[in-house]
């Protein structure tokens, strides 16, 4: 009788561990949701806070700047006078040297991550992708004198009269500066093919080369895509190149061998303080901020779509 009352008492006690275990779980696991979801609207509010931000300075601004004159102006002089606030300069200064900066890093950078996916050995993937990775690590300041210094001496043997500071060399390195982002995603979307399609190609009789131009870049386009459109948002972004080795002239210009001045580096120049908080020239930078966030949400959009058709597509 003893020993059943206290085999009953064990299970009991046993079943109440278990109880308590479990709640404790639940609890743990709300803990980490809560936090979770805390996390993840912080992330928005930030970004609406951003949005929010850059709409409210900017209505002063076009309050007293028409749509027009702020879009189809051909100059940018809002600290001269007479004033003129066309940001067509600073766009065609932005999208020059991010065309450049493409130009270098996305055959680079792709070439690079179907070498390393799909012909280096082990060890030398082990040892190169670190050492891409640390480019994007080096301060952007660095980058822009490393552009001044070198690129820009070098850039000025083989064309002759090129400025020291220009479109040119500033999206040359910038795009060497965005060749990791391009080659490590790349290669980490290649890497996720499954090895099925690969060995199927081989059967068919298709060389290595053949097998990775035809069947795995194809494969992995979604996420090719998704790092292409990471390095062109940073490329657009990128502010301190630009401005060192640049030119910082707004000169509304298709040349990548003039000088010019991009958004960020526009931004940067009024942000040093030399303008009254409130005036309208120092409206002007938000009304600049605005228009480069919505290029690149623009952008992003359409890598969004892309990477969404592709996707269904293979």
């Amino acid at each position: 009788m003893n020993a059943n009352l206290n085999e009953l008492r064990a299970k009991i006690s046993e079943h109440r561990a278990k109880k308590r275990g479990r709640t404790w779980l639940h609890v743990r696991e709300g803990i980490i949701e809560t936090g979770l979801l805390a996390a993840a609207l912080s992330s928005i509010a930030i970004t609406l806070g951003i949005v929010f931000i850059l709409c409210w300075e900017s209505v002063g601004f076009f309050k007293e700047v028409s749509l027009t004159q702020f879009f189809f102006d051909t100059q940018w002089t809002p600290l001269f006078d007479p004033p003129h606030y066309g940001i067509l300069p600073l766009l065609s200064g932005t999208l020059m040297t991010t065309f450049v900066a493409m130009c270098v890093a996305l055959p680079l950078g792709t070439i690079t991550a179907i070498y390393l996916s799909e012909f280096a050995a082990p060890w030398v993937r082990e040892f190169v992708k670190p050492m891409l990775e640390l480019l994007s690590a080096v301060p952007t300041v660095v980058y822009g004198y490393f552009a001044l210094y070198l690129v820009a001496p070098l850039m000025q043997n083989i064309i002759p009269n090129l400025p020291a500071s220009c479109m040119l060399t500033a999206g040359i390195v910038m795009g060497i500066m965005i060749i990791p982002y391009v080659s490590s995603l790349s290669e980490d979307a290649m890497r996720a093919v499954p090895m099925l399609l690969r060995e199927g190609a081989y059967a068919l009789g298709a060389n290595r080369i053949r097998t990775a131009l035809t069947v795995v870049f194809p494969a992995a386009t979604s996420g090719i895509g998704a790092a292409y459109i990471l390095g062109l948002s940073r490329a657009i972004g990128e502010t301190m190149i630009v401005a060192i080795a640049g030119g910082m002239q707004p000169k509304l210009s298709i040349d990548p061998r003039d000088p010019a001045m991009t958004v960020t580096a526009y931004i940067v120049q009024v942000s040093q303080g030399d303008l009254p908080h409130g005036s309208i020239g120092y409206k002007t930078i938000f009304a600049a901020g605005l228009t480069l966030f919505v290029m690149t949400l623009v952008f992003n959009l359409i890598g969004h779509y892309l990477k969404k058709r592709y996707r269904e597509a293979y």
